[in-house]
């Protein structure tokens, strides 16, 4: 067929795959088998490099090249030639050694030292490492790259609109004022806190046998220090070493790793109803693009899409990572086979975290504060400032100050009028009453304007 993409089950490899196809070379099957591929190639050279194991000599520049040509270059065909072995034998990590050994098979230096490859090696040796240096390269890559066009976008708006007043809304009420670059602050404060927290968490890495204890290594080779090989070789990945494991490494970085994606996901989530509700409310308006239909019967209708397409992909992302967080560090025993299935899902996950990450960015350039809507929607909510009013006549000891405002303005559309009779039947100092007669619903933000710019 001319257009596979046509006949994908997920809309990840159909759909959206103009959008993900830079993902693609990392969470496909070749991607796995690459990486795999990498790690092996990784290995014999560490062996090769280690003094204490003489039957596994220094190379010589020209292979050291043929190995790391073989990583770099691995292709498509390639990977075709391990699926194909994998046909015959049923592994996919035999698969790989194989590979490897018919690829050196031409060289009298490599083909010498053709038994070191996959040494002491159990499957997970090679896949934990594989999945780490995956999930390394899509944070490094795709995600904190994705979420800071985010925080630019929104960033623009905090410090633009610092000072534009806005009506908040408790419960669904009207409320005490805020400004619209505050609350857009708030969400980048937000997400920054939980982008650092993934920028800094550490992956682990083992490797360390069938059971996590280098039986077959430290049989075949005892003189060797292996422990401190395999975290010299962990940490030359860019993982973090880790010494206690059983035949699989137990995903517990992993699931750390996940779970601050869902959380930053979910703040997404909040930031994308909110946006559908301002964009309902006329807070925002929606830029109409050239022949674009936004419904197939109401002519004049611009829908938000692009922050509905967001949350629901983030749903579905999130509900993929949360299997994820509390599967993967679960096996009975020393090892059970119910991880492999779920890891082939992280980068289904991811995608649909990158969609939707391209979603906001995308709505976000296409609709523009409105600040007429926003300074008329505060000019109808006068019974707002009954919250300063009292408060200041608290702070002059007169009678009652809450329930008085509540009589004159709960469950109600208070005016001006209303609020200034109140204000000057009051026993207040002069200034004070001045004070309160001065204020207007659009000037009672707070410090909201200074926290915006701050951000």
């Amino acid at each position: 067929m001319n257009n596979p993409a046509l006949m994908a089950i997920s809309p990840v490899d159909g759909r959206y795959h103009d959008r993900l196809k830079n993902l693609r070379p990392l969470f496909s099957e070749f991607g796995l088998i690459r990486l795999r591929v990498q790690v092996e190639v990784r290995w014999l050279l560490m062996l090769a490099s280690h003094a204490g194991i003489n039957e596994c000599p220094p190379l010589s520049q020209h292979a050291k090249n043929t190995l790391e040509k073989l990583a770099e270059n691995f292709s498509e065909e390639d990977a075709a030639r391990v699926k194909h072995i994998e046909s015959g034998i049923n592994h996919d990590i035999k698969a790989v050694e194989y590979f490897i050994k018919e690829h050196i098979e031409g060289n009298a230096e490599l083909a010498h030292v053709r038994e070191f490859i996959h040494f002491g090696c159990t499957s997970d040796d090679i896949n934990n490492l594989a999945y780490g240096l995956m999930l390394l390269t899509a944070r490094q890559q795709f995600i904190l790259p994705e979420l800071d066009n985010i925080l630019d976008n929104l960033k623009k708006i905090a410090h633009d609109y610092a000072a534009q007043p806005m009506l908040a809304h408790t419960h669904g009420q009207p409320a005490t004022p805020t400004t619209l670059g505050k609350e857009i602050a708030n969400v980048i404060a937000r997400l920054r806190r939980q982008m650092t927290q993934l920028a800094q968490q550490t992956i682990p890495g083992k490797l360390n046998g069938a059971s996590g204890n280098y039986n077959a290594l430290t049989f075949a080779c005892p003189e060797v220090d292996w422990q401190l090989l395999s975290k010299n070789f962990v940490a030359s990945l860019g993982l973090e070493w880790n010494p206690f494991t059983t035949q699989i490494e137990p995903h517990d970085g992993m699931a750390e790793f996940f779970a601050i994606l869902t959380r930053i996901n979910t703040i997404l989530i909040d930031f994308c109803r909110d946006m559908w509700g301002y964009i309902s409310f006329g807070y925002f308006r929606q830029k109409s693009i050239g022949r674009e239909v936004g419904s197939s019967i109401m002519p004049h209708k611009i829908n938000p899409i692009d922050f509905e397409n967001a949350e629901g992909n983030l749903g579905i992302a999130n509900a993929l990572l949360d299997h994820m967080i509390h599967k993967l560090p679960i096996s009975r025993w020393q090892r059970d086979l119910t991880d492999s299935t779920v890891q082939r899902n992280i980068g289904t996950a991811i995608a649909h975290s990158i969609l939707a990450f391209q979603s906001i960015s995308r709505g976000l350039e296409r609709t523009e504060p409105n600040t007429a809507a926003l300074n008329a929607d505060l000019e109808k909510h006068w019974e707002i400032l009954a919250e300063p009013i009292q408060t200041l006549m608290r702070r002059y000891s007169l009678d009652a100050p809450y329930e008085q405002l509540k009589n004159l303005t709960r469950g109600k559309h208070t005016g001006k009028n209303e609020l200034h009779a109140l204000i000057n039947n009051l026993p207040l100092p002069e200034d004070a009453r001045k004070k309160l007669l001065q204020l207007t619903p659009e000037a009672y933000y707070g410090l909201a304007e200074d926290l915006a710019k701050r951000i």
